[in-house]
């Protein structure tokens, strides 16, 4: 397996669209998300995507093949929810080894066989961890402003077991995504160098925060620049910005971070702004415009796309980050 650091210095990388996106044009029926295996389960298991790495393991595997053909390098396993914390909802933390175990399978032999039809293009997969829904800096109670649904600790232990397993699965790197809560992500990172340290290995780290809206704050109130000092002793591989926003509002945030930090940066934007129905409209060609401009003032080193984005949009962003390169660490200019 190439070194991913190595082609970086030479190429921008280009990240999968959403999965959630893809998975909504197979129309799954509650029976569906079932299987046979679950069948009889006593909760409504409908919108738990992570479970289709179970249930319907064809459709991920497919998902993730029509990424790798649209130009991603690196594609998500199908994990954003794979935490005892996010399962409780669907009353399957006992599952959680498996869900990531099995998804980070399904997208490693895609991976490989992709590579193996062209080794000058390697392909790589990220372990997808997502914010759980939880959050430990803000109460979810407004008459308790003091309160917290879960500790830093609980979330800790909850993302190393996620961790151990998408490691055992097989991916080649680790995403932190979808930050709303630092101190949510900072138990992430807390739990993958703990498994670094037990394992002995290292594994490289991607991070990705969300600014919300226009205020240029994540939903715990830290700006770009905080944000950035919050992460920043921990030895990533990137460090960046995905959803809440389109490509076009993300510019000038993926600007200050491109500025100020020393790793390489990444950005998977929507496909621009949910319409009144939460649906998002724009364009593969509309994105391919947005993004070259960020490739064109230099911002970027791992670009993709996330809510709204399918394969089209990939192909479109793996055209025009081809013509570009990628951005200078500060170390390399």
């Amino acid at each position: 397996m190439s070194d991913i650091k190595n082609i970086l210095q030479k190429h921008i990388l280009v990240l999968d669209g959403a999965m959630g996106t893809m998975l909504q044009q197979y129309n799954f029926s509650e029976e569906d998300f079932r299987g046979e295996r679950f069948k009889d389960y006593p909760s409504s298991l409908k919108g738990n995507n992570d479970l289709l790495s179970l249930t319907q393991p064809e459709a991920i595997a497919t998902i993730h093949a029509k990424y790798f053909e649209a130009g991603a390098d690196i594609v998500e396993t199908n994990t954003f929810s794979g935490t005892t914390i996010a399962m409780a909802d669907y009353d399957m933390e006992d599952l959680v080894y498996e869900l990531n175990y099995e998804s980070a399978k399904i997208a490693k032999k895609v991976a490989e066989e992709f590579t193996k039809q062209n080794p000058d293009k390697p392909r790589f997969v990220a372990g997808s961890i997502g914010p759980t829904n939880k959050t430990a800096s803000l109460s979810p109670d407004v008459n308790r402003p003091e309160y917290r649904a879960i500790t830093f600790d609980e979330l800790r232990v909850a993302y190393k077991q996620q961790v151990e397993a998408l490691i055992d699965g097989g991916v080649d790197l680790l995403l932190v995504e979808t930050i709303f809560d630092t101190l949510n992500a900072k138990a992430a990172l807390f739990a993958i160098e703990e498994v670094k340290e037990d394992r002995d290995i290292d594994i490289p780290i991607m991070v990705s925060g969300t600014i919300t809206d226009a205020s240029g704050r994540t939903l715990s109130g830290q700006t770009v620049e905080a944000f950035l000092a919050s992460v920043s002793h921990i030895p990533l591989l990137s460090v960046g910005f995905n959803c809440a926003l389109g490509a076009e509002q993300l510019k000038p945030y993926l600007q200050r971070l491109s500025n100020e930090t020393e790793f390489y940066t990444s950005a998977h934007p929507n496909a621009g702004l949910p319409n009144a129905f939460g649906e998002y409209e724009e364009s593969p060609k509309q994105m391919q415009a947005y993004i070259e401009e960020y490739l064109q003032d230099d911002l970027i080193n791992i670009i993709g796309g996330c809510c709204g984005t399918s394969p089209a949009h990939i192909k479109a962003i793996a055209a025009v980050a081809k013509k570009y390169a990628p951005r200078k660490l500060q170390t390399q200019a």
